[in-house]
């Protein structure tokens, strides 16, 4: 197991501890990550565009001319697709873009994205969060005591952590995250994982990395 250090929210230094390698020593697997975050972006659009057909369009009740005799070719209405206000032929409905993943691959992808990053240093280890109550300048200052400015940082938070994911999310770099939702794509767009020894990952069962 990898040992890194683990830091006080004032920068300092306060022990260590082992990453799992069950956890942090997956070798990646760029194909199955790719089809997670794929799947994960797809299942975030809202897939509520729509367009009118020629029977959803206002008018064109009537027939423009009659059948014969104009010289001009037949039509039987104005509000057909090749008309100028017509309704739009084989145009995008509602639907849902939802894939489905299996939950061991989700899970896969998660462990190789947070190896990934600790193959590169890019976990960090907090002893506990003091925060008595949400204050942005507090997570700004604990941010630049850990060394972790100008750097996407994902904060993951327990669930008894309210003040601290109202403290991070109003800076631009950090975003908020409970252990519980911790996925593939916020992994791999961060930099760098901030957790609490509370929040890191173990293989046991009393910490155990979630599928979403």
């Amino acid at each position: 197991m990898a040992s890194i250090t683990v830091k006080t929210q004032t920068g300092g230094e306060a022990g260590t501890v082992e990453l799992d390698d069950a956890i942090f020593g997956v070798q990646p697997n760029v194909p199955v990550m790719h089809q997670v975050v794929t799947a994960q972006l797809a299942g975030a659009r809202a897939g509520t565009q729509s367009t009118k057909t020629r029977a959803e369009v206002r008018g064109g009740g009537a027939k423009p001319w009659r059948q014969k005799g104009t010289g001009r070719a037949r039509q039987g209405s104005t509000r057909a697709p090749h008309w100028v206000g017509g309704g739009v032929a084989l145009g995008p409905k509602p639907r849902s873009y939802a894939q489905k993943t299996p939950k061991k691959m989700v899970r896969l992808a998660l462990l190789g994205a947070l190896s990934d990053r600790a193959s590169t240093n890019d976990i960090v280890v907090l002893d506990k969060w003091d925060l008595e109550k949400p204050s942005t300048k507090a997570a700004k200052a604990a941010i630049k005591a850990l060394g972790l400015e100008n750097k996407k940082v994902l904060v993951v938070c327990g669930p008894d952590e309210l003040n601290v994911a109202l403290s991070f999310r109003n800076l631009e770099e950090c975003h908020p995250i409970l252990a519980t939702e911790l996925n593939t794509y916020d992994v791999l767009v961060s930099d760098v994982v901030l957790f609490t020894k509370a929040t890191l990952p173990s293989s046991t069962p009393a910490t155990p990395v979630e599928v979403n």
